[in-house]
């Protein structure tokens, strides 16, 4: 019994919610990252404890709740802009061009500014320092901007990289060799933990996951019956 690439899942629908919950947190930690960098940049003579206790303070003031609004204000006008007007993004570069599309960075700007001047007026973080994050805001937007770009060249690789352990997963099973089977269907889930959601992607993915279970739970046995393999098919 041998299988090809056209393994599909007929009832595998992606959640709307799958993306934008991914994107919220992915994107959500990166420009976290982003911005310890360019807060170090622009504040080089404040110790490491200062640095933290000044971005504590910015996330406390709204901060954390900003970056995420002005992600999925990005993700949505993208999605205007590109004509994905219902459904969820196809592929990264498409997700990446909505992103880039909608303004991202722009939004983290006005974002950034509505809350230095809240801490400024509340005297949390002094006039001095927050001036000095103000004239370095560019400085920390292309850290936010250079941060984010690599993430999406990031989940890029990832899908070429599930799509080898996949054939490899294959392979092995023509093979009816179950060991490399598990190796490379543990190299999968770890991917796919990463990975955007995307249906054709998680399609593929869950019918190997279904196929691999159904032999493993049957003693390793490759002789699946036709059901057996129809029933991979449909779970989800």
């Amino acid at each position: 019994m041998e299988i090809d690439n056209n393994l599909s899942i007929n009832n595998n629908e992606l959640d709307n919610n799958e993306q934008k919950s991914f994107l919220e947190s992915t994107l959500g930690k990166v420009v976290d990252s982003a911005l310890d960098v360019g807060l170090r940049m622009v504040l080089p003579d404040i110790i490491e404890d200062g640095v933290i206790e000044v971005k504590d303070a910015l996330l406390k003031e709204g901060l954390k709740e900003g970056i995420t609004t002005a992600i999925d204000g990005a993700v949505n006008l993208g999605k205007s802009v590109l004509g994905i007007f219902t459904g969820n993004f196809e592929n990264v570069s498409q997700a990446r061009d909505a992103v880039k599309s909608g303004g991202i960075i722009d939004g983290i700007s006005d974002v950034l500014d509505k809350v230095l001047n809240k801490t400024k007026e509340k005297g949390i973080i002094s006039e001095n320092i927050t001036d000095l994050i103000a004239n370095g805001k560019d400085a920390i937007l292309d850290s936010v901007s250079n941060r984010i770009e690599e993430e999406f060249s990031n989940q890029i690789d990832l899908v070429d990289e599930l799509s080898k352990n996949e054939e490899n997963w294959k392979e092995c099973f023509n093979n009816k060799d179950f060991n490399g089977m598990e190796k490379e269907i543990k190299e999968i889930e770890k991917i796919l933990k990463e990975l955007l959601p995307m249906e054709n992607t998680l399609k593929e993915a869950r019918t190997i996951e279904n196929l691999h279970t159904l032999i493993k739970n049957n003693g390793q046995n490759f002789d699946l019956s036709n059901e057996e393999m129809e029933l991979a098919n449909m779970l989800t």
